[in-house]
């Protein structure tokens, strides 16, 4: 398993960062961040799911908002983008569908897929994996502490990276909305507001 990247130019590496961000957080902006810096990523691109494969959750807000609050979330960070990919696909998004797409439109450039260790060790049921690791390499991203066991065929393609554990997640989030608690400082300003407008996950 990698633990550093090799020298390579930044106009080569493309992030991609999968999720729900139902609601994103500042959890979400500080991994992204760091890992930017860490591994000199010319972008990273927040991809939010439309219809996720592997979670069935019934308080997951319509697309079209989960997209906005990312864009809300992002705009200061000029090393930070968003992408529709998988909202305008029709049916359920898997990963390797998507990381085919960047390929194409970043032609030659090296596509890193950053992950949480929570999803990385569901890995092995993503939809056909094997074919992963040739097409991008893994950045999974844990808490200080926190250890998991990676399978020996995805350890040449994987670095795993240690990030500021701020203990927030997007379940937390929601429960607080719906318990009529404050949110202030788990998101952006323009995501609380956004939220609060919409009535989202009341």
């Amino acid at each position: 398993m990698n633990s550093k990247i090799e020298d390579q130019r930044i106009e080569d590496r493309i992030g991609i960062m999968g999720g729900t961000f139902n609601p994103i957080h500042l959890g979400h902006l500080v991994v992204a961040n760091e890992v930017q810096e860490e591994f000199k990523l010319k972008k990273v691109i927040f991809v939010p799911t439309g219809i996720p494969p592997h979670k069935e959750d019934r308080d997951i807000a319509k697309a079209e908002h989960r997209y906005t609050l990312v864009n809300l979330a992002i705009a200061t960070n000029p090393n930070f983008a968003v992408s529709d990919i998988e909202i305008k696909r029709e049916g359920k998004s898997f990963t390797l569908d998507t990381i085919k797409e960047f390929k194409k439109i970043y032609e030659g450039a090296d596509i890193y897929f950053i992950a949480g260790t929570d999803a990385f060790i569901e890995v092995s049921t993503w939809k056909n994996i094997d074919e992963l690791p040739s097409l991008c390499k893994f950045i999974t991203v844990s808490r200080p502490g926190y250890s998991f066991q990676i399978e020996e065929r995805f350890k040449p393609h994987t670095y795993l990276f240690e990030v500021t554990d701020l203990a927030i997640s997007s379940t937390e989030i929601r429960r607080r909305i719906k318990e009529g608690r404050s949110i202030k400082y788990l998101v952006p300003q323009s995501v609380e507001e956004y939220i609060y407008k919409h009535g989202l996950y009341r």
